[in-house]
C-alpha cells in the first residue's frame, strides 16, 4: 500500500486503533492527522511519528469542536483522501428500563453523530474531487445484540447503516465507505477488564486468543488505500473468525 502524497484524517488517534492505523498510514508515505481529546497523548504520538504528521485536541461527540478540527487538518495537510472515524465510547451497563437518558444521548453523540457530522462535512470536499475513502468503526455489536448495553448496541447497529448509505451516495462521485468491525481486540477500552475476562473472550475466539491492533490498523489501512479502490458498503470483520460461528 502507497499513500505517498495522501492525507488521512483519523479520530480516536492517539492510543489503540487509531493509532496503530496511524502508524501504518504515516510507514507507507502519507501525511496523517490525528485527532481525539488528549492534547498530551496527541502531541506525544505525532513526535514518535515524525513529519507529516499533525495533530488537533477535540471531542468527537462536540459538533463544533469536530468540525473545526476537520477544518484545521485541511488547512495543515491539504484536502482529505482518507478518514477514519474511529472514535468510540463502551457507554455503561444496565438493562434497558434502567439505562440513563444522559447516557444514552453520549454514546449516541460519539458512536453515531460525530460520524454522521464528520462524513456531512468532508463528502462534499471528497465528491468535489472525485475520490475519497471513508472508513468507521463498528462493533461485533454492529451484527449482533448485547443485552444491558443498549446504547452501545444501537449506536454500532446505526454506524454500520450509516456506512452503507454514505457509500450508495459517494459512490457515483468516486467516494467509497465501509466499516470495519473489530472482534475482541487489546485496546484500551477493553484494558480495564480483568484477566479472566480476557481469557473467556479468547476462548470464544475459533483463533482462541484476541487480536491486536496492528492486526485491525493493517485492514484500516487498506480499505483507505487505493488497494481497495472496487470495495465499498462493506462490513469487513476483524474478529479472529467469531462473527461467522454461532459463539457471540
Amino acid at each position: 500500500m502507497d499513500f505517498a502524497d495522501r492525507h488521512v484524517v483519523i479520530t480516536g488517534a492517539s492510543t489503540g486503533i487509531g493509532r496503530a492505523t496511524a502508524d501504518r498510514v504515516h510507514a507507507a508515505g502519507g501525511k496523517v492527522t490525528l485527532i481525539a481529546r488528549s492534547a498530551g497523548k496527541l502531541a506525544a504520538a505525532c513526535e514518535e511519528l515524525g513529519g507529516r504528521a499533525a495533530w488537533v485536541a477535540a471531542d468527537a461527540g462536540n459538533k463544533a469542536q469536530l468540525i473545526a478540527a476537520l477544518d484545521e487538518a485541511v488547512a495543515v495537510n491539504g484536502p482529505v483522501d482518507g478518514l477514519f472515524l474511529n472514535a468510540g465510547t463502551g457507554g455503561s451497563f444496565a438493562p434497558v428500563s434502567e439505562y440513563p437518558d444522559e447516557v444514552f444521548d453520549a454514546v449516541m453523540a460519539v458512536n453515531l453523530k460525530g460520524p454522521f457530522w464528520a462524513i456531512a462535512h468532508v463528502l462534499p470536499q471528497m465528491a468535489a474531487r472525485g475520490k475519497g475513502a471513508i472508513l468507521v468503526t463498528g462493533s461485533l455489536a454492529s451484527e449482533r445484540g448485547m443485552a444491558n448495553n443498549v446504547g452501545y448496541v444501537a449506536s454500532k447497529h446505526a454506524v454500520l447503516g450509516l456506512s452503507r448509505a454514505v457509500a450508495l451516495e459517494g459512490g457515483p462521485q468516486g467516494v467509497r465507505c465501509n466499516c470495519v468491525i473489530p472482534g475482541f481486540i487489546e485496546t484500551p477500552m477493553l484494558d480495564a477488564l480483568p484477566p479472566d475476562a480476557w481469557e473467556t473472550m479468547a476462548a470464544r475466539v475459533p483463533q482462541r486468543r484476541t487480536g491486536k491492533s496492528r492486526e485491525l490498523a493493517e485492514v484500516a489501512a487498506f480499505l483507505l488505500s487505493d488497494a481497495a479502490s472496487h470495495v465499498t458498503g462493506q462490513a469487513l470483520a476483524v474478529d479472529g473468525g467469531v462473527l461467522g460461528t454461532l459463539e457471540v
